[in-house]
């Protein structure tokens, strides 16, 4: 059997895929995998890490705004298009699977010009312009919020909530604490905006670590490219771009976590039950899911165009001083994840294989 798994741009759209990689995998052990994904995106590392085969392609962005960019995205669309035929016509997958992210759209339709069966995974409450674009050709849809069904045919969407990698379940804090020169005794908060980063994020991270280094300890991840200049320096502020295999080790130590809304984050959140300050990307998909946690009281739930350092940093220091409040978020995030939710994708995508 062999698949193709189609997505990246982001690191959000990569790691359910890799999680499905995996549960494939545990079902059957010869299954071939491919991964197409883009060229210049963040997915290759965690990609090769995962010991799948890797191939990039040339593709534009899917924009809903005005762009110099567009006019160039459509010559580099139709070369993605082309590109993507020849690999799945070299490969000969028995069916594709992807979570979103403009580039699953070439290989998803050259899959099905080719009559491959095409697999969709819809992660966010709304659904993107890439599952959009790709729903009408897919035989099956899986979502992870109920609510997300009436944007598919019912007939071809399963409820299964989102993937989730076993891994980031056993990291271990003291590896952490030795990795980042983190004190043992002193509350430890997360910041990450996803592996492209989150600059208004960082922005407002980096301006408030002044107001909060001394009640806590702070590891923000910027993103690859999108390090700051914090104006300040502290044995409590620790920065940097990017982590691959760290990751779970400083999910597993982290207090609280201050964060985007992508649904592969809020996933893995859930999972460890850490409570969360979510900070939706502006006019975005986002601030469906973030809403979704925080209308049951699994997140904070901030805007960022209301939010200041000086307002960031006392809602933190607010969350770290009632221990029974921060128990009570982690509990309530955990009962909105659904741990087998690799294993039921994998179990459609085998059924598209087999035909």
């Amino acid at each position: 059997m062999r698949v193709v798994l189609a997505g990246g741009g982001s690191g959000g759209s990569t790691t359910p895929l890799l999680a499905v990689a995996e549960a494939l995998r545990r079902r059957h052990p010869d299954v071939e995998l491919l991964y197409i994904g883009s060229d210049t995106g963040p997915e290759k590392a965690l990609i090769e890490r995962a010991d799948i085969p890797f191939v990039g392609i040339s593709t534009g962005k899917l924009r809903r705004y005005w762009s110099w960019q567009n006019f160039l995205d459509v010559f580099r669309t139709g070369a993605s298009l082309i590109q993507s035929f020849g690999i799945v016509r070299r490969f000969q997958p028995d069916a594709l699977t992807s979570a979103g992210g403009f580039v699953c759209v070439p290989p998803a339709l050259a899959c099905w010009f080719l009559k491959v069966p095409v697999h969709i995974h819809q992660q966010d409450v709304e659904p993107g312009l890439a599952n959009r674009i790709i729903s009408p050709f897919a035989r099956r849809v899986t979502v992870t919020f109920e609510a997300s069904r009436d944007h598919f045919p019912a007939a071809r969407t399963v409820l299964t909530g989102n993937p989730l990698r076993p891994e980031i379940l056993n990291g271990n804090p003291e590896v952490a604490r030795q990795f980042f020169g983190l004190e043992e005794h002193v509350p430890t908060v997360l910041a990450t905006g996803g592996g492209t980063g989150a600059v208004g994020l960082n922005r407002l991270v980096a301006a408030a670590a002044p107001y909060l280094v001394d009640r806590c300890q702070i590891v923000h991840l910027t993103g690859k490219g999108k390090s700051i200049d914090p104006g300040f320096s502290h044995g409590r502020y620790h920065q940097l771009e990017f982590v691959v295999d760290e990751m779970r080790h400083l999910l597993a130590l982290a207090d609280l976590v201050i964060s985007r809304a992508g649904l592969s984050t809020l996933t893995e959140l859930g999972a460890l039950c850490k409570p969360a300050i979510l900070i939706p990307m502006p006019d975005s998909h986002q601030r469906y899911n973030a809403r979704a946690f925080g209308d049951v009281g699994a997140a904070i739930v901030l805007e960022e165009k209301l939010t200041t350092p000086a307002s960031l940093a006392a809602s933190v220091k607010d969350l770290l001083g009632d221990g029974l409040n921060l128990a009570a978020m982690g509990f309530k995030a955990r009962a909105m994840v659904k741990l087998d939710a690799a294993e039921q994708i994998a179990d459609e995508v085998i059924r598209l294989a087999q035909g």
